[in-house]
């Protein structure tokens, strides 16, 4: 594995850095929170059903998985910057083309492609942090990071359900267009690139397969990989499945729904915040670990008690899970990125293939189940939480002969 050096550090301020990297991640929040409500308008004025609408965000999921297998190679190979401009520019044309799009086919087709540019900033922002940080310092950043990621969640249901009402659905992806421009010019004029060409990598085709083999061999990649991004699924199940338990299961109101899912994310911000402290008294390791476990403890609280009349029983426990996300997601995240040596790139990609393509499948499978309860949303994100807490437990209990490659 690649030791971190006493040179290893961020080209631009951290606040600097964080901006960018944080507009170029927020693609997929803003691409998704600012539209759910309107698709009953965008059925309508598309003469289709809600059902064909709701298809354009799970193609918008699978476009997000499938770009991170695309951009990682090409970011180890042509370096950070040329691959997150091309991405921001394929997201603002396919934004800009969603907003006059005669058909639901075509609004379709334009979301996948709207995921595969918008895919690049995710993928590779976590390569960028990489590059300028270790271990510790890393997940210290990925927390502040977060703290700009976060505001997407809180701001894109606000502004899309106000652009919705004043302007109509196709503004919305009008200002989604305007977005990717901006942050196309923030990559070329303001983010440095961060991985010289010495440190750069040719590797054909045929040998990607080994390297991504070599990822999946290494235990201290692999463990953290698939526990952090199972868990991850707990958001795409709330994501997926809390506008019917809020708002059909427990009668509150759209505006209602919109200040929860923002009070929720200001909640992921706020504990988000806590890492810098809990890093200052335990390892990256030992903080993912605990964090997971209470998860999972909310979980199951929550299924306890999602048959109750009461709202506030059932928000409880379902925002204390929510919050913890972001601790999860930076923790596992670092060390990940830490074990995959110079393979930076390959390992974002892998990672957030698996996080994504995850989290389609539990998109699907809480409609799949869809029924008069909160049940398929909660039983997903108990899935969710206890698939990556198992993960951790035989993590701690298998020999490491048991996985070679462990690099912990």
């Amino acid at each position: 594995m690649e030791q971190p050096t006493a040179d290893r550090r961020p080209p631009i301020s951290r606040l600097k850095l964080a901006l960018v990297l944080g507009s170029l991640s927020a693609f997929g929040p803003f691409s998704i929170d600012m539209y759910l409500s309107g698709f009953p308008a965008i059925a309508a004025d598309l003469g289709t059903g809600v059902g064909e609408v709701q298809f354009t965000l799970s193609i918008f999921f699978f476009g997000m998985a499938a770009g991170q297998l695309v951009y990682g190679p090409l970011a180890d190979r042509f370096g950070r910057r040329r691959p997150l401009l091309v991405g921001s520019a394929i997201f603002a044309i396919a934004s800009l083309a969603v907003a006059a799009t005669p058909n639901v086919g075509a609004m379709t087709g334009l979301r996948l492609m709207q995921a595969l540019g918008g895919s690049a900033g995710m993928i590779i922002g976590r390569a960028v942090v990489r590059d300028c940080f270790d271990l510790k310092d890393s997940a210290h950043f990925i927390t502040q990071l977060m703290l700009v990621q976060g505001l997407a969640p809180v701001i894109a249901p606000l502004v899309g359900a106000w652009v919705l009402v004043t302007f109509g659905w196709r503004t919305v992806f009008l200002l989604l267009g305007v977005m990717g421009v901006g942050a196309f010019l923030a990559v070329r004029f303001v983010l440095p690139e961060t991985l010289p060409p010495e440190r750069r990598r040719t590797v054909p085709v045929r040998h990607l397969g080994r390297i991504f083999l070599g990822l999946l061999r290494r235990r201290g990649f692999v463990v953290p990989t698939a526990a952090a991004a199972t868990a991850f699924c707990a958001l795409f199940a709330y994501l997926s499945g809390s506008p019917h338990a809020l708002m059909q299961v427990y009668g509150v109101s759209q505006e209602t729904y919109g200040w929860l899912f923002g009070l929720n994310a200001v909640g992921m911000i706020a504990v988000a915040q806590l890492n810098r402290v809990f890093l200052h008294l335990a390892a990256p390791r030992t903080v993912f670990r605990a964090t997971l476990a209470v998860a999972f403890v909310a979980a199951i609280w929550l299924n306890l008690v999602q048959g109750t009349t009461s709202l506030v029983v059932f928000m409880v426990p379902l925002s204390l899970g929510l919050a913890l996300v972001p601790l999860i997601g930076a923790n596992g995240t670092a060390l990940a990125m830490a074990a995959s040596g110079r393979d930076a790139g390959y390992a974002s990609s892998i990672f957030g293939a698996i996080q994504f393509g995850l989290g389609t499948a539990v998109s699907a499978a809480v409609g799949v189940f869809h029924d008069a309860t909160a049940r398929p949303m909660t039983l997903a994100i108990l899935a969710a939480t206890g698939v990556a807490t198992t993960v951790i437990v035989l993590d701690s209990v298998l020999p490491a002969a048991a996985a070679p490659g462990r690099r912990d």
